[in-house]
């Protein structure tokens, strides 16, 4: 029996190369650099509350003012637009707001839509503490991390106009 001429053979290929991924082996580890800020578990506690509310409701008012005060930190942070809270606030903050996000842009030296590296610190809501005082408003305070640092913000959430 003799050998066939591999030389005037045709390959063909069965399965075509795969493409490089981001994750590496059998481990996962994802390589690409982070640029989201870490998102710890958010805890809520309640001061006294001056109303009674169902526990299903107070527990979707947590969970909005938890959701809007790391919204509002990242804005004065420079790291969102101002523009995604447009409807939860009147025109006087969503204008202090604004003003905020350039001065942080203009002092980082970013343009509008322009995020910092990914090494950069951004600040993230770690605690929130919240109080019903009226059926129609909520007054919160909030831990917030910034790097290594620690910062407090005060906050009073009202229904206007039905929002």
């Amino acid at each position: 029996m003799s050998t066939p001429d591999t030389a005037d053979a045709e390959v063909i290929v069965l399965r075509p190369p795969a493409a490089l991924a981001s994750v590496q082996g059998s481990l996962a580890l994802d390589l690409t650099p982070r640029t989201a800020p870490p998102r710890p578990r958010l805890r809520s506690a309640h001061a006294v509350d001056l109303v009674d509310v169902a526990a299903a409701e107070r527990l979707q008012v947590d969970a909005f003012v938890g959701r809007c005060l790391q919204a509002l930190v990242e804005i004065a942070a420079g790291d969102r637009p101002v523009s995604q809270l447009l409807r939860h606030t009147v025109p006087d903050v969503y204008e202090d707001l604004s003003e905020r996000a350039r001065t942080v842009r203009a002092a980082a030296g970013l343009t509008a839509g322009q995020v910092r590296g990914p090494n950069s610190a951004r600040p993230v809501v770690v605690g929130v503490r919240t109080a019903l005082i009226r059926r129609d408003a909520v007054e919160a305070s909030a831990h917030v991390r910034y790097g290594r640092r620690s910062r407090a913000v005060a906050a009073r959430f009202e229904v206007v106009r039905d929002r």
